[in-house]
């Protein structure tokens, strides 16, 4: 019966002419298929049932645009193909965008504890410096100050200011060298 194309036909003649009652019957007449077919592309019943709904919302706007009344099955069972293919492809954009977050929110977290890591390795390694390289570094990095200031506060050469810098920073990449090796 639901192969019969004359009945579809007529149905849809009827419909486009006004009559509402011929939409009832072609819902009868179709909506077991289109969830059965809708499962057997997305396998959830519920989804199938409002994929169905959805076709028919989409069937009833485009109805007026169907131009062989006899290809109604045809026709009809491309948008429920169509919209059970759309929410497929919907869930894995939204699956590989969870998948995408949450392997970045890995990283962060890896990043975030190796910064942490880092952190405490380096003010350790500063610790260790010599209390005039210390001085240095921290007035340097921390109080943002040029060496010849830092040379004028110490009341040291700029050479003087120069050398120590270097030589704080060789220890700590020593230092930090030797940390990374351990991981």
């Amino acid at each position: 019966m639901k192969n019969d194309k004359t009945i579809d036909a007529m149905l849809v003649t009827q419909y486009l002419s006004g009559d509402a009652n011929a939409l009832t019957e072609l819902v009868k007449r179709w909506h077991k298929l289109f969830c059965e077919k809708a499962y057997w592309l997305v396998k959830d019943a519920d989804v199938a049932k409002d994929i169905a709904q959805e076709s028919w919302k989409t069937i009833i706007v485009k109805i007026d645009k169907l131009q062989d009344p006899k290809s109604f099955g045809a026709w009809a069972l491309r948008i429920v193909y169509t919209k059970a293919l759309d929410h497929i492809n919907s869930n894995k954009r939204t699956h590989n965008n969870l998948e995408h977050y949450k392997y970045e929110q890995d990283i962060m977290v890896v990043e975030n504890e190796t910064d942490e890591s880092l952190k405490k390795a380096l003010l350790k390694a500063i610790k260790n410096l010599v209390e005039h390289q210390q001085t240095v570094i921290k007035l340097f990095y921390v109080e943002d100050y040029s060496l010849k200031e830092i040379s004028d506060i110490l009341n040291i050469s700029v050479g003087t200011a120069k050398s120590r810098l270097f030589h704080a920073r060789e220890k700590l990449k020593d230092t930090l060298q030797e940390k990374r090796n351990d991981y």
